[in-house]
């Protein structure tokens, strides 16, 4: 389709002889989901490194190994959103494929459920599955000159008063030009991926992650006419907090949090570093939406509408 970044496709079923996996121990049953999956890769004649917190979990924590599951040609990931994120800044300079494995209630980014994961694999293995290459976003927190923090999201940076309910005054520019001042509870700047996340639920619009491009969502504006604003992806975006008050944060990906002080600028922009997800072999991104949103409207219903109008 033209003006569509096109997905990267793995024909070669020995590009992936390596494997790692990541877990969120905090998660019932990742444990023996994780011996389960070694044992299981390792028939296949496949290296199998774990990350050190779950290997510490199944007890089999191998000092002189303990980091080599960076160096994989494919991460399992087990868990939730939050444990994808995670796992995207730990690989952020990394080219590395991640494919997550649903062990919570919600997700969008972990695309493979339990009961489907080894035929997943067995896709995987073969060489027949897709990798997006999804965008990331870099933020700079800078005290005039010097730089204080900085660091890579594949969701979003957040800027607000934290757990004060005052609002927050945040000056804010798209590559040196004056866009307005919002007064608000906070700031939400997303990447496409993180269109589906927090900026979701403060009103913000849906983006496809093929569509690369920054969303500038303010967070229960004072003034109603604030409105969420989609950018072109090659824009530098930059926020002054305007507040003097104490108790502003800078949040990346719902994860990191750093405090910033009046006059303290946050600079975002498009990241160097993306994001590769394998897509799940058994659906694609709509059918994904359509079942984490709860709407309706399937084929079915859709014919029998059609049918009953004729």
């Amino acid at each position: 389709m033209i003006g569509r970044r096109p997905k990267l496709f793995y024909g070669n079923p020995m590009t992936i002889e390596k494997v790692g996996i990541i877990a969120n121990t905090a998660k019932e049953g990742s444990g023996g989901y994780t011996v389960a999956l070694r044992k299981w890769l390792r028939e296949r004649g496949l290296e199998v490194y774990l990350e050190g917190g779950i290997a510490a979990e199944i007890g089999l924590l191998e000092p002189e190994k303990s980091g080599l599951w960076i160096d994989a040609d494919l991460i399992v990931v087990f868990g939730g959103d939050g444990t994808i994120l995670r796992t995207a800044r730990l690989l952020s300079e990394r080219d590395v494929p991640i494919i997550g494995v649903n062990l919570g209630v919600f997700g969008y980014l972990t695309e493979v459920n339990l009961d489907e994961m080894y035929s997943a694999l067995e896709e995987i293995l073969s060489g027949n599955f897709q990798v997006e290459r999804r965008m990331m976003l870099h933020a700079e927190i800078l005290n005039g000159d010097t730089l204080l923090q900085a660091g890579s999201v594949l969701n979003d940076v957040v800027i607000n008063r934290g757990n004060l309910s005052r609002l927050v005054e945040l000056e804010t520019a798209v590559d040196g030009n004056y866009l307005t001042t919002f007064k608000a509870d906070g700031l939400i700047v997303a990447t496409p991926t993180g269109s589906t996340a927090y900026s979701l639920a403060a009103g913000g619009p849906i983006v496809f992650p093929e569509l690369d491009s920054i969303i500038i969502n303010p967070i229960c504006p004072h003034t109603l006419t604030n409105r969420p604003v989609i950018l072109p992806e090659d824009v530098v975006v930059e926020v002054i907090l305007n507040t003097r008050e104490p108790g502003a944060t800078v949040t990346m990906d719902g994860q990191i949090s750093f405090p910033i002080t009046y006059k303290d600028r946050v600079l975002i922009k498009r990241s160097e570093q993306v994001t590769k997800l394998v897509s799940s072999p058994h659906r694609g991104y709509l059918e994904i939406l359509r079942t984490k949103l709860g709407w309706g409207g399937s084929q079915t219903d859709l014919s029998r509408k059609e049918t009953n109008a004729i």
